[in-house]
């Protein structure tokens, strides 16, 4: 199996479908954050926006980790533009992106219901207008979560049944 990137904007559910994802194909999980350099954390916290620069070192680690984890691994990785997603595909070219696709008001829902992250609701918004779906020929997936974790988990598995055998 490639390593897996579960995709999508804030509350989209990447590491609350992620962590089981990865238990259930028997692989390593990480999410994402983990990666951030402090001042991107620091910037988000505050309320703002990261930008380009901001997110080319997180990307290179998130594209270590996936080189790093070729024979399979899931991260949880917001993966917003299709540049990004090339980029991550540079260091491990058969990785395989899942994006999340709950309803807004769904994500809006769970955005405000978050506690403890370090990224505040108001950003949502301006992942919502930064995120580039994945075109036809990047051979993603796309789950509309707007249900348990387990349907998530159990939707995905079958797309990965039928896309490996």
């Amino acid at each position: 199996m490639p390593p897996i990137v579960v995709m999508g904007v804030s509350a989209s559910g990447k590491t609350a479908i992620g962590k089981p994802l990865a238990r259930r194909l028997g692989c390593p999980f990480i999410d994402g954050d983990v990666l951030h350099p402090q001042a991107n954390i620091d910037k988000m916290k505050a309320g703002h926006p990261l930008d380009d620069a901001d997110r080319a070192p997180w990307l290179d680690r998130v594209a270590q980790w996936l080189a790093d984890h070729e024979e399979g691994g899931v991260i949880a990785c917001s993966a917003l533009k299709r540049g990004y997603r090339d980029r991550l595909r540079r260091a491990a070219p058969d990785t395989l992106f899942v994006m999340l696709d709950p309803p807004l008001e769904v994500l809006r829902q769970r955005d405000a219901g978050r506690k403890g992250h370090f990224m505040p609701a108001s950003l949502l918004d301006s992942q919502l207008a930064t995120l580039e779906r994945p075109d036809p020929d990047e051979h993603a997936i796309t789950i509309v979560n707007a249900g348990s974790v387990e349907e998530a988990v159990e939707a995905i598995v079958e797309a990965l049944s039928r896309r490996f055998g």
